[in-house]
Formats: structure tokens, sequence, C-alpha cells
């Protein structure tokens, strides 16, 4: 069974971290990865940056800029992550944009995070419709989750139609906005948790954007298993490096 499938049936609130690879420095990415694990957390987002990241907040961004001006690239992050499941057990997923990936081309691409150890990859900008029609296939021939982003103004037949071509978990995007531009939760974004809550799909969900301490993450797994940070924990690098991560997580849960 793919990781992310094992870990979702765990009888806890899942912990996914976020992080750009090649920062803070290029070759940061592995040790992350192995502390991340090491101070309990259950998911890790490594996030392949792109020139043009659309669903990024300017924290992000910026992690991505300086990652790709310290040489990131496809083909340095696999060279990386060659050895990952050496050391490292829970899942891993490739946050990326699909020009890269297309670049790289696709089946060669799904092939190479097959053969690392990656279980599934999040796509923003890749159409549900296009991946269901091109792609899914080729992913489900090298055992490969793809995770699909919702929003609040997602209607309910586009939801039951991702909820249906999805196996792992729905990526359910806090609010319509880009990442890191938000503190706390409100009265609406609860309501919006709950209402996908009762839809009762057969995919479980976990909340990104605008989560970055214990009271967000409570707040957003309240109706939903668990919870991705990111900006925040890209903050925490920007001003401590690759050390504290431990701390870091301990602010969480």
């Amino acid at each position: 069974m793919n990781r992310i499938s094992q870990k979702l049936q765990e009888d806890k609130k899942i912990l996914s971290i976020y992080f750009s690879a090649g920062y803070p420095n290029l070759n940061d990415s592995v040790q992350i990865i192995q502390d991340l694990e090491k101070s309990g957390i259950d998911m890790i987002e490594i996030g392949l940056p792109f020139s043009d990241p659309l669903a990024d907040g300017p924290t992000i961004q910026a992690s991505s800029t300086t990652a790709l001006q310290n040489g990131m690239t496809t083909q340095i992050l696999f060279k990386q992550l060659k050895d990952i499941r050496k050391s490292v057990n829970i899942p891993l997923v490739i946050m990326g944009y699909f020009n890269p990936m297309l670049q790289y081309g696709v089946e060669n691409f799904c092939a190479k995070c097959a053969e690392i150890g990656i279980d599934g990859l999040i796509i923003p900008d890749l159409p549900v419709d296009v991946y269901a029609d091109e792609y899914k296939a080729t992913f489900d021939k090298y055992g490969l989750l793809n995770i699909f982003l919702i929003t609040p103004q997602t209607s309910e037949e586009r939801i039951r139609f991702i909820d249906s071509v999805s196996d792992g978990f729905i990526y359910m995007v806090s609010s319509a906005s880009v990442t890191g531009s938000q503190s706390g939760f409100g009265n609406t974004q609860e309501a919006y948790f709950k209402r996908i809550g009762d839809m009762n799909l057969k995919n479980p969900q976990i909340v990104g954007f605008g989560i970055s301490n214990a009271e967000t993450f409570n707040q957003a797994t309240q109706y939903a298993k668990g919870a991705i940070i990111g900006s925040a924990f890209i903050t925490h690098l920007k001003e401590n490096g690759s050390r504290k991560i431990e701390e870091f997580v301990k602010t969480i849960r």
C-alpha cells in the first residue's frame, strides 16, 4: 500500500510540512527531511522550485527564488533524494508546477519518483479533467497518488469529480488566497471546513494555507484529517537555517 494511504489510516491528526527544495542552501534538503521525521512529522511536501509559482504567497515565492538562484533543478533534486529511503520512512510528496514535469517528460518524471520512493505529487496547475484523461494511467502505473486542491469556491460537482479520480487525500485550501496570507480562521472558513466534512467524501481532507501554530492547526483539523504548514516553516528556516526544527514542530503540537 502507498505510504500516504497507510498514514491516513492511522488514528491521529496528520501534520504535514512543506519546504522548498534547495532552501535555505542547495544541499539542505535531505537533512531537513531527516530532521522533520525525527521531530515527529507525519508527511513532508518537497517543493520543486519554479519561476512562476501562481499559488504561492511571498514567503514561499522568495524561498523558491533563492532555491533557483542556489542552482536547484529537477535533476539535482532527484540526485539528492536517490538514497532518501535508506533513512526516511514517512510519506514524501513533491509539490510543483506542471511545466518542469513536462520538460522532464511526464512518464520519466513519474518513473524517477517511483524509483526514489516518492509517494505522491501535488500539481496546482494540472486540471483534474486533463489528468483523468491523459495522465492518470501513468501515475497509477508508477504507484503515485495525485493530490488535488479545492477552495471555498469549488463547486460540489467539481469536488465530487475530484474525489472520484483521487486516491489518498484532498488538499483543502482554507481560503481563496495565496499561501501564507492569513492568521487564524474565522466563522466563514470553519463553516467551509464543516461543509466539506459533511459531504462524506471517500478521500479524507488535509487543510493547507494559513496554518502557522497550534491554534490554527487545531482549528483546521476539527473537521479534517490533518493540516499542512508551509510559509511558517519557511520563515523558521529563514531565521534559523536548517537548525532547531524540533523546536518549531513542538510549537504546533
